[in-house]
Protein backbone atom coordinates (compact mmCIF):
# COMPACT_ATOMS: atom_id res chain seq x y z
CA UNK A 1 0.00 0.00 0.00
CA UNK A 2 1.23 3.34 -1.11
CA UNK A 3 1.85 6.18 1.88
CA UNK A 4 -0.37 8.41 1.82
CA UNK A 5 1.68 11.84 2.59
CA UNK A 6 0.99 15.55 1.99
CA UNK A 7 4.58 15.73 -0.06
CA UNK A 8 4.81 15.10 -3.61
CA UNK A 9 7.64 12.31 -4.59
CA UNK A 10 11.11 13.14 -6.20
CA UNK A 11 10.72 13.85 -9.58
CA UNK A 12 11.52 11.02 -11.76
CA UNK A 13 13.52 11.06 -14.10
CA UNK A 14 12.78 10.54 -17.97
CA UNK A 15 15.32 7.51 -19.43
CA UNK A 16 17.21 9.11 -22.25
CA UNK A 17 18.29 6.96 -24.94
CA UNK A 18 21.60 7.07 -25.54
CA UNK A 19 23.20 7.70 -28.67
CA UNK A 20 25.51 5.49 -30.34
CA UNK A 21 29.31 6.68 -31.12
CA UNK A 22 31.51 5.23 -33.77
CA UNK A 23 35.22 4.32 -32.67
CA UNK A 24 36.99 7.12 -30.99
CA UNK A 25 34.35 9.46 -31.06
CA UNK A 26 33.80 9.84 -27.11
CA UNK A 27 37.78 10.67 -26.95
CA UNK A 28 37.45 13.11 -29.69
CA UNK A 29 34.18 14.71 -27.77
CA UNK A 30 35.91 15.09 -24.46
CA UNK A 31 38.90 16.79 -25.97
CA UNK A 32 36.48 19.25 -27.70
CA UNK A 33 37.47 21.89 -25.03
CA UNK A 34 41.30 21.26 -25.28
CA UNK A 35 40.69 21.99 -29.23
CA UNK A 36 39.30 24.97 -28.97
CA UNK A 37 41.98 26.25 -26.77
CA UNK A 38 44.81 25.05 -29.21
CA UNK A 39 42.49 26.92 -31.54
CA UNK A 40 42.72 30.29 -29.77
CA UNK A 41 46.68 29.57 -29.12
CA UNK A 42 47.08 28.79 -32.46
CA UNK A 43 49.46 30.69 -34.75
CA UNK A 44 47.29 31.26 -37.81
CA UNK A 45 44.70 33.60 -35.62
CA UNK A 46 46.55 36.20 -36.98
CA UNK A 47 44.74 35.63 -40.19
CA UNK A 48 41.79 37.77 -41.48
CA UNK A 49 39.77 34.36 -42.51
CA UNK A 50 40.55 33.02 -38.59
CA UNK A 51 39.01 35.62 -36.61
CA UNK A 52 35.55 35.17 -39.52
CA UNK A 53 35.33 32.15 -38.53
CA UNK A 54 35.79 32.71 -34.57
CA UNK A 55 32.95 35.66 -35.25
CA UNK A 56 30.30 33.58 -36.97
CA UNK A 57 31.03 30.83 -33.93
CA UNK A 58 30.20 34.01 -31.23
CA UNK A 59 27.36 34.78 -33.39
CA UNK A 60 25.87 30.94 -33.38
CA UNK A 61 26.39 30.52 -29.61
CA UNK A 62 24.71 34.14 -28.87
CA UNK A 63 21.69 33.10 -31.12
CA UNK A 64 21.72 29.52 -28.93
CA UNK A 65 21.47 31.28 -25.93
CA UNK A 66 18.50 33.90 -26.99
CA UNK A 67 16.76 31.76 -28.25
CA UNK A 68 16.28 29.06 -25.26
CA UNK A 69 14.62 32.23 -23.11
CA UNK A 70 12.12 32.61 -26.16
CA UNK A 71 8.77 30.70 -25.49
CA UNK A 72 7.25 28.77 -28.27
CA UNK A 73 4.16 27.66 -28.66
CA UNK A 74 2.77 25.24 -30.98
CA UNK A 75 -0.52 24.57 -32.31
CA UNK A 76 -2.45 21.39 -31.13
CA UNK A 77 0.56 20.70 -28.53
CA UNK A 78 -1.00 19.64 -25.02
CA UNK A 79 0.60 18.49 -22.17
CA UNK A 80 -0.39 15.22 -21.25
CA UNK A 81 0.70 15.07 -17.30
CA UNK A 82 -1.03 17.35 -16.24
CA UNK A 83 -3.47 18.02 -19.00
CA UNK A 84 -3.40 21.68 -20.11
CA UNK A 85 -6.39 23.39 -19.42
CA UNK A 86 -8.98 25.02 -21.43
CA UNK A 87 -9.41 28.73 -19.77
CA UNK A 88 -12.77 28.93 -21.32
CA UNK A 89 -13.61 25.58 -19.69
CA UNK A 90 -13.28 26.51 -16.15
CA UNK A 91 -16.98 27.12 -14.39
CA UNK A 92 -18.36 29.47 -11.54
CA UNK A 93 -22.02 28.73 -11.00
CA UNK A 94 -24.94 30.77 -9.65
CA UNK A 95 -24.73 29.77 -5.64
CA UNK A 96 -26.21 27.13 -4.33
CA UNK A 97 -29.12 27.00 -1.81
CA UNK A 98 -30.34 23.79 -1.15
CA UNK A 99 -29.01 21.28 -4.06
CA UNK A 100 -26.54 22.20 -6.36
CA UNK A 101 -27.02 22.62 -10.20
CA UNK A 102 -26.38 19.89 -12.99
CA UNK A 103 -23.66 20.34 -15.15
CA UNK A 104 -26.76 20.76 -18.00
CA UNK A 105 -27.21 24.35 -16.18
CA UNK A 106 -26.31 27.70 -17.37
CA UNK A 107 -22.69 28.12 -16.06
CA UNK A 108 -20.77 32.01 -16.32
CA UNK A 109 -17.53 31.29 -17.88
CA UNK A 110 -14.60 32.73 -16.31
CA UNK A 111 -10.89 32.80 -17.09
CA UNK A 112 -8.89 30.68 -14.67
CA UNK A 113 -4.93 31.50 -13.84
CA UNK A 114 -3.24 27.92 -14.65
CA UNK A 115 -1.12 28.82 -11.70
CA UNK A 116 -3.61 27.79 -9.11
CA UNK A 117 -4.52 24.48 -10.69
CA UNK A 118 -0.63 23.32 -10.93
CA UNK A 119 -2.24 19.48 -10.22
CA UNK A 120 -4.79 19.28 -12.69
CA UNK A 121 -8.62 19.78 -13.13
CA UNK A 122 -11.49 18.27 -11.74
CA UNK A 123 -14.38 17.11 -14.51
CA UNK A 124 -17.87 16.99 -12.17
CA UNK A 125 -20.38 14.20 -13.80
CA UNK A 126 -23.87 15.31 -14.41
CA UNK A 127 -25.41 11.77 -12.83
CA UNK A 128 -29.22 11.32 -12.85
CA UNK A 129 -30.80 13.54 -10.15
CA UNK A 130 -32.15 10.22 -8.77
CA UNK A 131 -28.58 9.08 -7.54
CA UNK A 132 -28.46 13.04 -6.00
CA UNK A 133 -30.38 15.90 -6.19
CA UNK A 134 -33.85 14.27 -6.08
CA UNK A 135 -32.86 12.32 -2.40
CA UNK A 136 -32.86 15.50 -0.84
CA UNK A 137 -36.08 17.03 -2.57
CA UNK A 138 -37.41 13.64 -1.03
CA UNK A 139 -35.83 14.26 2.54
CA UNK A 140 -39.46 13.30 3.95
CA UNK A 141 -38.62 9.58 2.97
CA UNK A 142 -34.71 9.43 3.84
CA UNK A 143 -35.29 8.44 7.80
CA UNK A 144 -37.89 5.69 8.73
CA UNK A 145 -38.84 7.31 12.05
CA UNK A 146 -38.94 11.43 10.69
CA UNK A 147 -37.92 13.92 8.58
CA UNK A 148 -34.25 15.22 7.99
CA UNK A 149 -35.20 17.93 5.52
CA UNK A 150 -34.06 20.15 8.80
CA UNK A 151 -30.68 18.73 8.63
CA UNK A 152 -30.56 18.61 5.18
CA UNK A 153 -31.29 22.46 4.57
CA UNK A 154 -29.24 25.43 4.09
CA UNK A 155 -27.05 23.40 1.02
CA UNK A 156 -26.84 20.35 3.52
CA UNK A 157 -25.73 22.94 6.73
CA UNK A 158 -28.64 22.31 8.59
CA UNK A 159 -30.70 24.81 10.48
CA UNK A 160 -29.02 28.34 11.60
CA UNK A 161 -28.09 27.82 15.21
CA UNK A 162 -29.59 31.43 16.56
CA UNK A 163 -27.94 30.89 19.99
CA UNK A 164 -24.82 30.89 18.86
CA UNK A 165 -22.57 32.98 15.92
CA UNK A 166 -23.52 33.31 12.76
CA UNK A 167 -20.90 30.75 11.46
CA UNK A 168 -22.30 28.18 13.41
CA UNK A 169 -25.26 25.62 12.21
CA UNK A 170 -27.20 22.77 13.56
CA UNK A 171 -25.33 20.19 11.29
CA UNK A 172 -25.80 16.46 10.72
CA UNK A 173 -22.55 14.39 10.84
CA UNK A 174 -23.54 12.13 7.42
CA UNK A 175 -23.72 15.56 4.73
CA UNK A 176 -19.92 15.63 3.38
CA UNK A 177 -21.71 14.38 -0.04
CA UNK A 178 -23.99 17.62 -0.32
CA UNK A 179 -21.25 20.11 0.91
CA UNK A 180 -18.78 18.28 -1.13
CA UNK A 181 -20.43 18.57 -4.53
CA UNK A 182 -21.91 22.26 -3.49
CA UNK A 183 -18.09 23.45 -3.21
CA UNK A 184 -16.99 21.18 -6.44
CA UNK A 185 -19.23 23.10 -9.29
CA UNK A 186 -17.86 26.11 -7.68
CA UNK A 187 -14.55 25.03 -7.43
CA UNK A 188 -11.65 27.02 -9.34
CA UNK A 189 -9.94 24.26 -10.92
CA UNK A 190 -13.47 22.60 -12.11
CA UNK A 191 -13.44 21.70 -15.86
CA UNK A 192 -16.39 21.05 -18.62
CA UNK A 193 -14.49 19.68 -20.82
CA UNK A 194 -14.09 16.26 -19.74
CA UNK A 195 -10.58 16.35 -22.54
CA UNK A 196 -8.74 18.76 -20.00
CA UNK A 197 -9.48 17.14 -17.19
CA UNK A 198 -7.09 15.27 -14.65
CA UNK A 199 -9.71 13.88 -12.25
CA UNK A 200 -13.19 12.84 -12.90
CA UNK A 201 -15.80 13.90 -9.99
CA UNK A 202 -18.83 11.36 -9.44
CA UNK A 203 -21.50 13.43 -7.45
CA UNK A 204 -23.40 10.38 -6.09
CA UNK A 205 -25.00 10.69 -2.73
CA UNK A 206 -24.53 7.27 -1.61
CA UNK A 207 -24.84 7.83 2.37
CA UNK A 208 -28.51 9.24 1.28
CA UNK A 209 -29.21 6.47 -0.83
CA UNK A 210 -28.43 3.58 1.59
CA UNK A 211 -29.65 5.73 4.84
CA UNK A 212 -33.28 5.13 4.34
CA UNK A 213 -32.81 0.84 3.51
CA UNK A 214 -30.48 0.16 6.94
CA UNK A 215 -33.68 -0.44 9.49
CA UNK A 216 -36.50 -2.54 9.30
CA UNK A 217 -37.21 -5.26 6.70
CA UNK A 218 -35.25 -3.93 3.55
CA UNK A 219 -33.43 -6.00 1.41
CA UNK A 220 -29.84 -6.40 0.52
CA UNK A 221 -31.03 -5.29 -2.91
CA UNK A 222 -32.58 -2.33 -1.52
CA UNK A 223 -29.75 -1.23 -0.03
CA UNK A 224 -27.49 -1.74 -3.60
CA UNK A 225 -29.96 -0.13 -6.12
CA UNK A 226 -28.87 3.39 -6.30
CA UNK A 227 -25.29 2.25 -6.40
CA UNK A 228 -25.66 -0.20 -9.06
CA UNK A 229 -27.39 2.05 -11.27
CA UNK A 230 -24.80 5.12 -10.18
CA UNK A 231 -21.45 2.33 -11.48
CA UNK A 232 -23.32 1.28 -14.77
CA UNK A 233 -23.87 4.81 -16.01
CA UNK A 234 -20.41 5.83 -15.01
CA UNK A 235 -18.98 2.92 -16.61
CA UNK A 236 -20.12 3.46 -19.92
CA UNK A 237 -18.24 7.05 -19.25
CA UNK A 238 -15.60 6.87 -22.23
CA UNK A 239 -13.33 8.61 -19.44
CA UNK A 240 -13.57 6.08 -16.99
CA UNK A 241 -13.49 3.35 -19.60
CA UNK A 242 -9.99 4.44 -20.52
CA UNK A 243 -8.61 4.67 -17.16
CA UNK A 244 -10.62 2.11 -14.96
CA UNK A 245 -11.45 4.69 -12.39
CA UNK A 246 -8.18 5.23 -11.59
CA UNK A 247 -9.02 9.07 -12.02
CA UNK A 248 -12.26 9.26 -10.64
CA UNK A 249 -13.13 10.01 -6.77
CA UNK A 250 -16.75 9.96 -4.84
CA UNK A 251 -17.71 11.24 -1.48
CA UNK A 252 -19.46 8.64 0.53
CA UNK A 253 -21.19 10.87 3.66
CA UNK A 254 -21.19 7.54 5.96
CA UNK A 255 -18.34 5.51 7.63
CA UNK A 256 -16.76 3.04 5.13
CA UNK A 257 -18.10 0.25 6.89
CA UNK A 258 -21.71 1.01 5.92
CA UNK A 259 -20.55 -0.24 2.28
CA UNK A 260 -18.63 -3.04 3.09
CA UNK A 261 -21.21 -5.65 3.37
CA UNK A 262 -19.57 -9.13 2.71
CA UNK A 263 -23.27 -11.31 2.60
CA UNK A 264 -26.74 -10.38 2.15
CA UNK A 265 -27.60 -10.79 5.79
CA UNK A 266 -24.99 -8.24 7.12
CA UNK A 267 -25.31 -4.45 7.77
CA UNK A 268 -25.25 -1.75 4.65
CA UNK A 269 -24.83 -2.34 1.32
CA UNK A 270 -22.04 -3.99 -0.47
CA UNK A 271 -20.94 -0.53 -2.95
CA UNK A 272 -17.47 -0.58 -2.34
CA UNK A 273 -17.61 -4.26 -3.42
CA UNK A 274 -19.58 -4.02 -6.41
CA UNK A 275 -17.63 -4.11 -9.73
CA UNK A 276 -16.06 -0.64 -10.98
CA UNK A 277 -15.26 0.61 -7.48
CA UNK A 278 -12.22 -0.92 -6.62
CA UNK A 279 -10.02 1.90 -8.32
CA UNK A 280 -12.13 4.87 -7.81
CA UNK A 281 -11.01 7.05 -4.37
CA UNK A 282 -13.41 7.45 -1.98
CA UNK A 283 -13.65 10.56 0.95
CA UNK A 284 -15.21 9.11 3.88
CA UNK A 285 -15.62 10.15 7.15
CA UNK A 286 -13.86 6.90 8.60
CA UNK A 287 -11.55 4.58 6.27
CA UNK A 288 -10.41 1.59 6.29
CA UNK A 289 -6.73 1.71 7.10
CA UNK A 290 -5.91 -1.06 4.62
CA UNK A 291 -7.70 -0.05 1.76
CA UNK A 292 -5.24 2.58 -0.85
CA UNK A 293 -8.55 4.09 -1.99
CA UNK A 294 -10.48 5.06 1.24
CA UNK A 295 -9.33 8.67 2.59
CA UNK A 296 -10.43 9.90 5.60
CA UNK A 297 -11.93 13.27 5.56
CA UNK A 298 -13.10 15.41 9.07
CA UNK A 299 -17.10 14.65 10.58
CA UNK A 300 -19.10 17.93 9.20
CA UNK A 301 -19.45 20.10 12.82
CA UNK A 302 -21.62 23.09 13.00
CA UNK A 303 -18.79 25.55 12.42
CA UNK A 304 -19.04 26.80 8.56
CA UNK A 305 -16.62 30.19 8.96
CA UNK A 306 -18.48 32.75 6.13
CA UNK A 307 -14.82 34.46 6.12
CA UNK A 308 -10.85 34.58 6.61
CA UNK A 309 -12.08 36.82 9.56
CA UNK A 310 -14.53 34.50 10.85
CA UNK A 311 -11.79 31.88 11.26
CA UNK A 312 -9.01 34.26 12.63
CA UNK A 313 -11.65 35.59 15.19
CA UNK A 314 -12.71 32.18 16.40
CA UNK A 315 -9.67 30.98 16.71
CA UNK A 316 -8.60 34.22 18.72
CA UNK A 317 -11.57 33.38 20.88
CA UNK A 318 -11.09 29.79 21.92
CA UNK A 319 -7.10 30.75 22.67
CA UNK A 320 -7.92 33.49 25.62
CA UNK A 321 -10.71 31.07 26.80
CA UNK A 322 -10.47 30.74 30.45
CA UNK A 323 -10.70 26.68 31.12
CA UNK A 324 -11.31 25.75 34.51
CA UNK A 325 -11.90 22.28 33.78
CA UNK A 326 -9.01 19.40 33.56
CA UNK A 327 -10.79 17.30 31.31
CA UNK A 328 -14.68 16.74 29.87
CA UNK A 329 -16.66 13.76 28.35
CA UNK A 330 -19.49 14.18 26.18
CA UNK A 331 -21.58 11.61 25.60
CA UNK A 332 -23.68 7.77 26.86
CA UNK A 333 -22.87 4.38 27.61
CA UNK A 334 -23.65 1.36 25.15
CA UNK A 335 -25.68 -0.90 26.96
CA UNK A 336 -25.18 -3.55 24.13
CA UNK A 337 -21.56 -3.73 24.27
CA UNK A 338 -19.76 -6.34 26.48
CA UNK A 339 -17.67 -4.57 29.37
CA UNK A 340 -18.65 -1.16 28.05
CA UNK A 341 -15.07 1.29 27.83
CA UNK A 342 -17.77 4.35 27.88
CA UNK A 343 -18.83 3.19 31.26
CA UNK A 344 -15.18 3.03 32.85
CA UNK A 345 -14.55 6.63 31.70
CA UNK A 346 -17.87 8.15 33.06
CA UNK A 347 -17.40 6.28 36.02
CA UNK A 348 -13.91 8.33 36.46
CA UNK A 349 -14.95 11.12 35.14
CA UNK A 350 -18.03 11.33 38.02
CA UNK A 351 -15.46 10.16 40.37
CA UNK A 352 -13.21 13.66 40.31
CA UNK A 353 -16.14 16.26 40.10
CA UNK A 354 -13.33 18.83 40.16
CA UNK A 355 -11.94 18.05 37.55
CA UNK A 356 -14.29 16.55 34.86
CA UNK A 357 -17.43 17.40 33.97
CA UNK A 358 -19.70 15.17 32.16
CA UNK A 359 -22.42 16.23 29.12
CA UNK A 360 -24.84 13.03 29.36
CA UNK A 361 -25.78 12.08 25.55
CA UNK A 362 -28.33 9.21 26.43
CA UNK A 363 -30.52 8.90 23.94
CA UNK A 364 -30.73 11.56 21.20
CA UNK A 365 -29.51 14.41 23.34
CA UNK A 366 -26.30 15.55 21.44
CA UNK A 367 -27.53 14.68 18.01
CA UNK A 368 -25.98 17.03 15.54
CA UNK A 369 -24.58 18.84 18.24
CA UNK A 370 -25.60 21.10 21.27
CA UNK A 371 -24.94 24.42 23.05
CA UNK A 372 -24.07 22.18 26.22
CA UNK A 373 -21.49 20.14 24.51
CA UNK A 374 -19.75 23.16 22.76
CA UNK A 375 -19.43 25.18 26.37
CA UNK A 376 -18.33 21.99 28.43
CA UNK A 377 -14.89 21.81 25.30
CA UNK A 378 -14.78 25.31 25.46
CA UNK A 379 -14.08 25.57 29.26
CA UNK A 380 -11.93 22.28 29.17
CA UNK A 381 -8.55 22.38 28.90
CA UNK A 382 -8.87 18.21 27.14
CA UNK A 383 -11.43 16.14 26.19
CA UNK A 384 -11.77 12.36 26.47
CA UNK A 385 -12.48 10.83 22.86
CA UNK A 386 -13.36 7.11 23.03
CA UNK A 387 -13.83 5.21 20.08
CA UNK A 388 -18.13 5.64 18.94
CA UNK A 389 -20.22 3.08 17.29
CA UNK A 390 -17.05 1.97 14.70
CA UNK A 391 -13.56 3.66 15.86
CA UNK A 392 -14.30 7.59 15.29
CA UNK A 393 -16.74 9.88 16.10
CA UNK A 394 -17.67 13.23 15.09
CA UNK A 395 -16.63 14.29 18.91
CA UNK A 396 -12.94 14.50 18.35
CA UNK A 397 -13.66 17.21 15.64
CA UNK A 398 -16.58 19.40 18.09
CA UNK A 399 -13.66 19.19 20.72
CA UNK A 400 -10.53 19.90 18.57
CA UNK A 401 -12.64 23.45 17.12
CA UNK A 402 -13.70 24.15 20.60
CA UNK A 403 -10.17 24.34 20.86
CA UNK A 404 -9.47 21.58 23.81
CA UNK A 405 -6.68 18.95 23.35
CA UNK A 406 -8.05 15.15 22.66
CA UNK A 407 -7.24 12.29 24.44
CA UNK A 408 -8.08 9.17 22.63
CA UNK A 409 -7.75 5.49 23.61
CA UNK A 410 -7.28 3.96 20.05
CA UNK A 411 -5.19 4.66 17.36
CA UNK A 412 -7.32 4.40 14.67
CA UNK A 413 -10.11 7.03 15.88
CA UNK A 414 -7.54 9.96 14.44
CA UNK A 415 -3.82 8.44 14.07
CA UNK A 416 -4.58 5.96 11.22
CA UNK A 417 -7.79 7.90 9.66
CA UNK A 418 -7.10 11.75 8.90
CA UNK A 419 -3.64 12.05 8.04
CA UNK A 420 -4.27 15.07 5.42
CA UNK A 421 -6.25 17.12 8.17
CA UNK A 422 -3.55 16.28 11.78
CA UNK A 423 0.27 17.08 12.10
CA UNK A 424 2.12 14.00 11.67
CA UNK A 425 3.02 14.20 15.53
CA UNK A 426 0.27 13.20 17.49
CA UNK A 427 1.97 14.04 20.25
CA UNK A 428 2.23 17.55 19.71
CA UNK A 429 -2.11 17.97 19.97
CA UNK A 430 -3.05 14.79 21.54
CA UNK A 431 -3.08 12.77 24.36
CA UNK A 432 -2.70 8.78 23.60
CA UNK A 433 -3.92 6.27 26.96
CA UNK A 434 -4.30 2.79 25.92
CA UNK A 435 -7.77 1.43 26.45
CA UNK A 436 -6.16 -1.38 28.56
CA UNK A 437 -4.19 0.69 30.61
CA UNK A 438 -7.73 2.45 31.56
CA UNK A 439 -9.53 -1.13 32.15
CA UNK A 440 -6.40 -2.04 34.54
CA UNK A 441 -6.80 1.30 36.74
CA UNK A 442 -4.59 3.68 35.20
CA UNK A 443 -5.82 7.24 36.99
CA UNK A 444 -6.76 9.35 33.73
CA UNK A 445 -6.43 12.18 35.83
CA UNK A 446 -3.17 11.53 37.43
CA UNK A 447 -1.83 11.18 33.55
CA UNK A 448 -3.25 14.58 32.50
CA UNK A 449 -1.96 16.35 35.28
CA UNK A 450 1.89 15.63 34.45
CA UNK A 451 1.49 17.73 31.70
CA UNK A 452 3.09 20.78 32.63
CA UNK A 453 1.02 24.39 31.57
CA UNK A 454 3.88 25.05 29.08
CA UNK A 455 3.50 21.58 27.44
CA UNK A 456 -0.80 21.88 27.43
CA UNK A 457 -0.12 25.29 25.60
CA UNK A 458 2.02 24.04 23.00
CA UNK A 459 -0.77 21.39 22.51
CA UNK A 460 -3.26 23.40 22.54
CA UNK A 461 -1.84 25.93 20.03
CA UNK A 462 -1.42 23.20 17.68
CA UNK A 463 -5.12 22.22 17.86
CA UNK A 464 -5.63 25.57 17.46
CA UNK A 465 -3.54 26.19 14.34
CA UNK A 466 -5.21 23.30 12.66
CA UNK A 467 -8.94 24.38 13.09
CA UNK A 468 -9.26 25.93 9.59
CA UNK A 469 -8.73 22.58 8.01
CA UNK A 470 -11.17 20.58 10.26
CA UNK A 471 -14.44 22.81 8.98
CA UNK A 472 -16.40 23.37 5.71
CA UNK A 473 -16.61 26.57 4.64
CA UNK A 474 -20.39 28.62 4.49
CA UNK A 475 -19.59 30.14 1.16
CA UNK A 476 -19.69 27.38 -1.76
CA UNK A 477 -16.72 29.17 -2.99
CA UNK A 478 -14.42 28.76 0.24
CA UNK A 479 -12.70 31.42 2.10
CA UNK A 480 -11.02 34.36 0.76
CA UNK A 481 -7.00 32.98 1.53
CA UNK A 482 -7.31 29.93 4.05
CA UNK A 483 -7.85 26.39 3.31
CA UNK A 484 -10.66 24.73 4.68
CA UNK A 485 -11.10 20.91 4.94
CA UNK A 486 -12.87 20.48 1.91
CA UNK A 487 -9.56 22.20 -0.02
CA UNK A 488 -7.32 19.95 1.56
CA UNK A 489 -9.27 17.29 0.22
CA UNK A 490 -9.00 17.97 -3.07
CA UNK A 491 -6.21 19.17 -3.26
CA UNK A 492 -4.91 16.16 -1.73
CA UNK A 493 -7.32 14.26 -4.62
CA UNK A 494 -5.40 15.80 -7.27
CA UNK A 495 -1.89 15.51 -5.94
CA UNK A 496 -2.62 11.91 -5.30
CA UNK A 497 -3.63 11.41 -8.99
CA UNK A 498 -0.24 13.24 -9.80
CA UNK A 499 1.76 10.83 -7.66
CA UNK A 500 0.02 7.97 -9.53
CA UNK A 501 0.95 8.95 -13.05
CA UNK A 502 4.29 9.95 -12.28
CA UNK A 503 5.16 6.73 -10.46
CA UNK A 504 2.43 4.32 -13.12
CA UNK A 505 1.44 2.98 -10.18
CA UNK A 506 -1.84 0.76 -11.02
CA UNK A 507 -2.68 -2.66 -11.10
Amino acid sequence: MLPLTNSPPPESTAKIKKPKFAPGDFIRRKNSFSSLTSLLSHAYLSQPRSWILLLLLFIQILLLLTLRSVPFHFHGFHRRLPASPNPAAAVSEPVVITTPRSDSAAAAVVAVDENRCGNGYVYVYDLPSSLNTELIENCEKLNPWSSRCDALANDGFGQQADDLVPAWFWTDQFVSEIVFHNRMVKHKCRTTEPGNATAFYIPFYAGLAVGRFLWQNFSAKDRDRHCEAMLSWVQSQPQFQRSNGWDHFITMGRITWDFRRSSDQDWGSSCIYLPGMRNITRLLIERNPWDYFDVGVPYPTGFHPRSDADVIRWQRFVRERNRPTRFSFAGATRRSFKNDFRGILLRQCRDEPDACRVVDCAGSRCGNGTSAILETFLDSEFCLQPRGDSFTRRSIFDCMIAGAIPVVFWRRTAYYQYEWFLPGDPKSYSVFIHRDDVKNGTSIRKVLDGYSREEVRKMREKVIEYIPKLVYARNSDGLETIKDAFDVAIDGVLRRFEEQREWGYKW
